[in-house]
């Protein structure tokens, strides 16, 4: 295994555990950080393009991850979980995401997935749910997000933003392109997000 993915992994531990926030730091303390690596081929996508901007924009406690993501983009395998399909081309060609460890990343961990996703200026990830609990600390800022049947909200870098399972929520980006980091456990880690709000059937007939 190239020396890159060890540092990736020791720049996303060090990113997180910088993170001021009692949430994160249990799962930190929880995760294994000793895992066995995963050798996959590299992929690139379209939405690489948006990086040197979010390493631009990242504040500094996040920039030496995004530089060094950045740096090492061609180098790193990049994934797609929707088609065009699903949300049409333009979104396709705006987003995309690195899983660091999990089920099918650079490094092996069937417990809990880590990584970070990209979606570029003035896209909208529409609402969509999962099994799995999320945590997501944006390392740029100006991102509106939305959870549940509240109103889109603006959010800086270095938040933290907790989705429970199958909560819905969904992004809007404006001016400047997101990069995220990602902590996915208690659920299926490769499952394949439900497109729409989660509907609750509780009490109907």
């Amino acid at each position: 295994m190239p020396p890159i993915f060890e540092e990736l992994l020791e720049r996303f531990h060090a990113n997180l555990a910088c993170v001021d926030n009692d949430l994160v730091a249990d799962e930190v303390a929880r995760i294994g950080w000793d895992m066995p690596a995963r050798p996959l081929e590299p992929r690139a996508l379209a939405c690489l393009g948006h990086l040197d901007r979010i390493a631009e924009l990242a504040p500094a406690d996040a920039k030496p991850l995004a530089r060094f993501v950045a740096d090492h983009r061609d180098e790193l395998r990049w994934g797609q979980t929707y088609s065009a399909a699903d949300f049409g081309h333009g979104f396709i060609e705006s987003y995309g995401w690195l899983e660091v460890f999990g089920t099918r990343g650079h490094f092996v961990n069937g417990e809990v997935a880590g990584g970070l996703v990209i979606l570029g200026p003035n896209i909208v990830y529409p609402d969509h749910h999962h099994i799995a609990e999320e945590i997501y600390i944006p390392l740029t800022g100006g991102t509106e997000w939305r959870m549940g049947e509240g109103s889109f909200h603006v959010r800086d870098a270095g938040e933290v933003i907790h989705h429970a399972s199958n909560v819905s929520h969904a992004m809007r980006t404006g001016k400047e392109p997101l990069m995220a980091l990602y902590l996915w456990r208690g659920g299926p880690l490769a499952q394949k997000s439900t497109i729409g709000p989660m509907i609750d059937l509780r009490g109907r007939g």
